[in-house]
């Protein structure tokens, strides 16, 4: 993913916390996906106006970590979720 891509979801998929089961999954029609801490905390930062780039500075600076290694893990899981019709992404 390039830093500068929007990622967003897209219509009618969104984060729930399943109360249940006390995690939070990704929905989407008829699928659900769940999600470990650092995927959620990736998820969270996606509000369809903020780059890759912005992003991923974002969680460098929260979590005090470098900043090549959360794109590099960022990127190879947003690919995944694109692969699956979970994220799209504005160029």
């Amino acid at each position: 993913m390039q830093p500068a891509e929007i990622p967003y979801l897209p219509r009618g998929v969104r984060l729930h916390h399943d109360r249940v089961r006390d995690t939070w999954v990704l929905l989407a029609p008829e699928r659900a996906v769940s999600l470990d801490p650092v995927g959620h905390a990736v998820l969270s930062e996606i509000d369809g106006v903020r780059s890759f780039g912005e992003i991923t500075a974002a969680l460098a600076a929260r979590y005090d970590a470098d900043p090549d290694r959360i794109a590099e893990d960022a990127s190879g899981f947003l690919r995944a979720l694109r692969d699956r019709r979970f994220l799209e992404v504005q160029p």
